[in-house]
């Protein structure tokens, strides 16, 4: 496996990962597929600013991460929030600890102080990537989201670099 910076060439690599949680899981609230080109420019703009990392198998993107403005407040200027996705086929193999270790080693060269993960729950493998990295919880919103007919409630994890 092999981590690189992210390019527009990933689009459709990217939005075809994302789109799968989209439609069949709770793990993101967006409720509409994402297209190429939407996804294309959401690369650009945070790219342009944080580390937008994917990760590959034998030439094939199989999971993206990246960090993002937890806040337009300028006091949480220091302040950033993770994301992270993997192909379905991917879970369970090591690639989310290979990406999410790559992912912060890119924060550690930022100015960034603080790192948040918001995880709709249940989610037991983002909440056990988050803590195997030294994330802890710091408090939940109950049914916060809709989506497939019920509430979710979202956690938030965080650590402080």
């Amino acid at each position: 496996m092999n981590v690189r910076k992210v390019t527009l060439g990933d689009a459709k690599a990217i939005a075809g990962i994302y789109n799968y949680y989209v439609q069949n899981t709770i793990i993101t609230f967006e409720e509409e597929p994402v297209s190429t080109e939407t996804m294309g420019s959401r690369i650009e703009t945070i790219s342009a600013k944080y580390p937008y990392l994917v990760l590959e198998h034998e030439g094939i993107v199989i999971g993206y991460a990246y960090i993002t403005e937890w806040k337009t407040r300028s006091a949480y200027r220091f302040s950033a929030e993770d994301t992270i996705y993997l192909d379905t086929g991917a879970i369970g193999k090591g690639a989310g600890t290979i990406l999410f270790t790559a992912l912060l080693d890119e924060v550690k060269k930022t100015n960034l102080h603080s790192i948040v993960g918001g995880i709709s729950l249940p989610n037991p493998k983002s909440i056990a990537l988050h803590e195997k990295f030294g994330f802890k919880k710091i408090g939940q919103f109950e049914e916060i989201g809709f989506k497939f007919g019920k509430w979710i409630d979202v956690g938030y994890w965080e650590m402080n670099l």
